[in-house]
């Protein structure tokens, strides 16, 4: 909403008495008309997700493909894990948020490898094309989790023989621009889990909204994800619901400082979000885990993150992530660094290398990615 500032002074009214005195309006997207006319446009998908709304309340552990909320990427991992407004070039930011899918990512392609904990590799792709006829820009990507190889035993621990779990997702993304300023776009997921002999599939949708103004360095983004629901459940079992996610997020560059900031907020359909096995924490000395503070369960929705610009070429990042911090934190255990990520990026002309690590607990994770353009330079 514009802001307009009236100066009551009198010595200020005569001094300003024969100059014209303009209001100043606060660049925020809320003030521009254009959003209400794109909302119109987009009425139909907003009653689905308002469907999706009411039967989307789960808590954590409750939901099946929990790896959804993993990141793709090393520059998403610096940043907290969750970040869907960031301003930027990377093809791999708009894996989890579609409206960031833009026209300068025209033939890129990111790839990326997570050596994470307990063995398990993370393996992402994803590669983006821009059509000028129908001012349109489709991506696709996937995302694959590979757990190793694991002893297959029975209830009284004889081993049978082994198994080779794995998870992926495997998503179109498209996006379009609004008017100026405004974009918007949507992802449709394959979803597929194998453990053994128990196997599961789904279908999920994401819708994404940014509002960008690049003169002002602000960007920001809505997105619903995970929209959808089993095809086929495990081996017999009653169909779950999926991991349903409300986000909401603001990214700015400042202006005078190489130096931008994002505040991100997930899970914003549901309050209080913990998961509280009791007898596990009552083991744990902490009964009261779920009776947290009004505070508590608001920060445990924010993840903050940095970005310095050292140059051209040289990037770092950090990102902290309240609710992971809050999950990892054991009792007789010191809390350190959890929470905490960090990541640096090196900008070559025709390659791009982002590596980010993070703390949980006494074991850090280590993901590299690899951003190029088949068509030339980045």
């Amino acid at each position: 909403m514009a802001a307009l500032f009236v100066f009551e002074n009198n010595a200020a009214i005569q001094q300003f008495n024969n100059k014209a005195v303009q209001p100043f309006t606060l660049p925020l997207p809320f003030s521009n008309p254009q959003i209400f006319k794109l909302l119109h446009r987009l009425l139909p998908t907003l009653l689905l997700l308002q469907c999706s709304l009411l039967n989307a309340q789960t808590l954590g552990g409750n939901a099946v493909f929990g790896f959804l909320g993993q990141p793709n990427t090393a520059q998403l991992s610096a940043l907290g894990g969750v970040n869907i407004s960031a301003i930027g070039n990377d093809v791999g930011m708009s894996f989890p948020n579609p409206a960031l899918l833009r026209p300068g990512m025209h033939k890129q392609v990111n790839t990326s490898f997570n050596a994470f904990l307990a063995g398990i590799r993370n393996y992402s792709a994803t590669g983006a094309y821009h059509f000028e006829r129908s001012a349109t820009s489709l991506a696709a990507g996937v995302n694959y989790f590979d757990y190793g190889t694991i002893p297959q035993t029975d209830a009284s621990g004889n081993v049978l023989g082994s198994f080779r779990p794995v998870d992926y997702v495997v998503q179109l993304m498209a996006s379009r621009r609004y008017h100026e300023r405004f974009w918007y776009g949507g992802t449709m997921k394959y979803l597929r889990s194998g453990y053994g002999p128990y196997t599961s599939s789904g279908i999920a949708f994401d819708i994404g909204i940014s509002y960008y103004d690049s003169a002002n360095g602000l960007q920001v983004s809505l997105l619903a994800k995970n929209m959808g629901t089993q095809l086929k459940a495990y081996n017999g079992s009653r169909k779950e619901e999926l991991p349903f996610d409300l986000q909401a997020g603001i990214t700015k560059r400042l202006r005078h400082a190489p130096l931008q900031f994002s505040l991100t907020a997930h899970h914003l359909q549901q309050f209080n979000q913990y998961y509280n096995d009791t007898l596990f924490r009552s083991s744990e000395g902490e009964p009261g885990y779920a009776a947290g503070s009004a505070m508590q369960k608001i920060f445990s929705h924010l993840v903050l993150s940095a970005q310095a610009f050292l140059n051209e070429k040289l990037h770092v990042s950090a990102g902290y992530h309240f609710q992971r911090r809050q999950d990892l934190n054991a009792f007789n255990y010191t809390s350190g660094l959890n929470g905490f990520t960090f990541g640096a990026s090196v900008l070559l002309r025709k390659i791009h290398l982002h590596y980010a690590t993070g703390f949980y607990q006494r074991n850090l994770f280590h993901q590299l990615s690899l951003g190029f353009n088949w068509g030339g330079a980045l």
